[in-house]
């Protein structure tokens, strides 16, 4: 039966939106590594991979193998591709190395989505969407560890071959029994194998940890590194711990718009605020063409971006934010009341304010009389200060620890009382100005919208469009690869039935041109 490939994009889908964006934009980056030399067969065209990419990615197929087979087997695909049947490497290449013509291609769809609408500027949100990326957990730890396991690994070894020389040396007695003398030459090639695979992931650990270096956190401190892919990273999620990426993103808050987005190797997406803030602004410039287009702009983050670093940037850009700090939950009436059923008020704890400082000696005067002396100067979380700390085994019988000392230290054998005091760095404590902030009633119904902004984006690109994991290596690519999974996602929403839409579906039909109808 004849199939006309040209009949299987229905107007207002999906795929047919693919197909007339992509034809219409400028992919002349994409086009300068695809100029064959005077010799050697065609290239195939960017624009033909680019529409079957995006829309295998759509349908949740990630691997450049299944992409590969969709183009010969999945009609739709078939269609875009214009019955070409590109092969696996030549995708994988296209994806991992058009870094820069990737994020101009981010841009144009953007603009697409401004000239139909989809944008406002008013309220934007920020978070980070965890994946995992190619690489295994099973070699992920600080220098310390990995070491270890290498040392574990060459014992292994070692028992192996010892085992396989007992083993050869009986080899007269195993020749006596005919019967299994197959079975018993099978599992001698076999060990033979094992002993060789291990020998050779064994000296590729050694070259790994003499190459790489200790990986420092945002804390200061050393964190997991992973030998396969040094840049992805040991994090913490709902469902337990995954080796990979943070996608960070900024979603406009009328029509779920990615404004902008970047993969970053680190669990805490506090660091990247200021770079998004940086790109945020630049993107919004290029699409409003405002010199200052986040004037009268919101921008929403959770409590991992409270820091006053991030405040004190936001306060330069001159943009108005609203990032809670980790203990506004607690103070809301709401939750108060309802924690108050359950479980029985318990005294206050002592605060920094309880504490009386001696200038003179540099020190801090508990309520009960007992002195912190200063042990030097910490690296905080995000920030540094000086730690006080008293005499150990002085708040052990101090009728006040209840109120002073954490549960933990209290069931120590020598609890003491530890007190921290970060640095000031800046004029104005924004940190403390955002707690009285957040906790006016109209602002946290304005953070309440946080969640209805930004969570459904990743619950579309994670399980509606089946873009869970990441294929590649390195955080240059995997960023690549994000932003073509936030491209799908903006083109989903160009696909709406808006009045835009329906002209740009006559201009598919040929009664107007889609640069006209768009």
């Amino acid at each position: 039966m004849t199939v006309n490939l040209n009949k299987q994009l229905e107007p207002g889908t999906f795929e047919w939106t693919v197909d007339q964006l992509v034809d219409w934009m400028d992919l002349s980056l994409f086009e300068q590594k695809y100029h064959n030399d005077q010799k050697g067969a065609d290239a195939y065209p960017p624009s033909m991979l680019l529409k079957v990419i995006l829309f295998c990615y759509s349908r949740g197929h990630l691997s450049s193998r299944k992409i590969e087979k969709a183009c010969k087997e999945n009609i739709t695909a078939k269609a875009l591709a214009k019955d070409m049947e590109p092969d696996h490497s030549t995708i994988a290449a296209f994806i991992s190395g058009n870094c820069e013509a990737v994020k101009e291609l981010f841009t144009q769809v953007l603009l697409q989505c401004s000239q139909l609408n989809l944008i406002t500027g008013e309220m934007f949100a920020i978070d980070g969407c965890k994946l995992p990326s190619n690489a295994s957990k099973e070699w992920s730890g600080k220098i310390g560890e990995l070491q270890k396991k290498k040392e574990k690994l060459e014992k292994y070894i070692k028992r192996l071959i010892a085992q396989h020389k007992k083993l050869d040396a009986d080899k007269q007695a195993q020749q006596k029994n005919t019967k299994y003398k197959k079975t018993i030459g099978e599992a001698e090639e076999r060990r033979k194998k094992s002993i060789k695979r291990l020998k050779k992931k064994c000296r590729k650990l050694q070259e790994r940890l003499e190459a790489i270096e200790p990986k420092m956190g945002i804390s200061g401190e050393e964190v997991k590194t992973n030998i396969t892919d040094p840049q992805s990273a040991y994090i913490k999620t709902g469902e337990g711990y995954i080796q990979g990426y943070n996608g960070v993103t900024v979603s406009d808050g009328a029509n779920q718009i990615i404004i902008c987005a970047q993969a970053i190797g680190s669990g805490p997406e506090s660091g990247s605020f200021p770079g998004m803030l940086e790109s945020l602004e630049a993107t919004m410039q290029l699409v409003t063409g405002q010199a200052e287009p986040l004037q009268h702009s919101l921008v929403l983050g959770d409590t991992g971006f409270f820091t006053e670093q991030n405040l004190q940037e936001a306060e330069e850009r001159a943009i108005e934010v609203l990032i809670p700090d980790p203990q506004f939950r607690q103070r809301d009436p709401y939750f108060a009341e309802k924690k108050a059923e359950k479980v029985p008020k318990q005294p206050k704890k002592y605060t920094r304010e309880d504490f009386k400082y001696a200038e003179k000696e540099d020190a801090y005067i508990c309520p009960a009389g007992e002195r912190l002396e200063c042990k030097g100067t910490v690296a905080l979380r995000n920030n540094s200060g000086k730690k006080y700390q008293a005499k150990s085994g002085s708040c052990g019988m101090c009728p006040l620890k209840d109120r002073c000392i954490t549960m933990k230290k209290k069931t120590s054998d020598k609890p003491v009382r530890t007190l921290y005091i970060a640095d000031q760095k800046h004029a104005e404590n924004l940190s403390a100005k955002m707690r009285e902030t957040i906790d006016e009633p109209a602002n946290r119904e304005l953070y309440s919208r946080r969640m209805q902004i930004i969570e459904p984006v990743f619950a579309n690109i994670k399980h509606c469009k089946g873009m869970n994991r990441f294929m590649l290596r390195g955080e240059e690519k995997v960023n690549n690869q994000w932003q073509l999974y936030c491209i799908v996602h903006n083109i989903g929403k160009c696909v709406k039935p808006t009045e835009a839409q329906h002209r740009l579906k006559h201009a598919g039909e040929g009664k107007m041109g889609i640069k006209e109808a768009v």
